[in-house]
């Protein structure tokens, strides 16, 4: 069977004088491309992040992973999130956050999926509407992270959780305009955590995991240095 080919391949360019100075002219731009791209890779701000933040709800996420019937991972997420932090280098004993996320903000990219979860087999959010997050302690590690201790609360339960804390950048952002721009710091921090420990019990232990890896991308305005 005959393919043909839409594209020109170096090969298959007829060697004259004309077609090496199309070439020429071609890959010059794609030289000048990518020195462009070389000179302006993208970098993460690193400034200290010491300070309180108000969590900017418009730039952060919460993902939630789990297993879906023995086959793959399955992820989610909640639309809403709000809080504040401290963050203070040189005395991380006060470092310290409060988060919370409306359960009703749930979103699996399907609505009947969403009404389940919000049911009383799973969040019973018409009971149980929060999901939050008080620390309790920080231990730092030398990469300006660290492990946030402590309690989690949705469904009726509270139990000790440890975040896993990631800095990823931190510094003015003057081009940004309010509410958004400012002194702004940035991290990730993740866990995982029992669904069983708060009471969420539906299809186990076949149907969806016990185990739900969490993620959550903070960035947040400094509203006191």
């Amino acid at each position: 069977m005959y393919t043909a080919s839409l594209t020109p391949t170096w090969s298959t360019v007829k060697s004259t004088p004309r077609s090496m100075a199309v070439l020429a002219f071609i890959a010059s731009i794609f030289g000048a491309t990518s020195n462009v791209f070389a000179q302006e890779q993208y970098q993460p701000l690193s400034d200290n992040p010491d300070g309180q933040y108000q969590i900017d709800p418009d730039h952060s996420q919460v993902f939630f992973t789990l297993g879906h019937v023995g086959i793959a991972p399955f992820t989610g997420r909640f639309n809403k999130i709000s809080g504040h932090y401290t963050i203070d280098s040189k005395h991380p004993g006060k470092n310290k956050a409060e988060i919370s996320i409306p359960v009703e903000s749930i979103d699996t990219n399907l609505a009947l999926r969403n009404e389940h979860l919000l049911s009383k087999e799973f969040f019973d959010a018409k009971n149980h509407p929060e999901i939050t997050f008080t620390s309790t302690r920080f231990v730092p590690n030398k990469q300006g992270g660290g492990n946030l201790h402590g309690l989690m609360s949705f469904h009726g339960m509270t139990r000790p959780e440890v975040f896993h804390v990631k800095k990823v950048g931190a510094g003015e952002v003057a081009y940004l305009p309010k509410p958004w721009g400012g002194y702004l710091s940035g991290f990730v921090a993740t866990t995982t955590i029992k669904r069983s420990d708060f009471g969420l019990m539906a299809y186990l232990p076949q149907g969806l995991s016990n185990d739900v890896h969490i993620t959550v991308n903070i960035e947040g305005v400094r509203v006191k240095p």
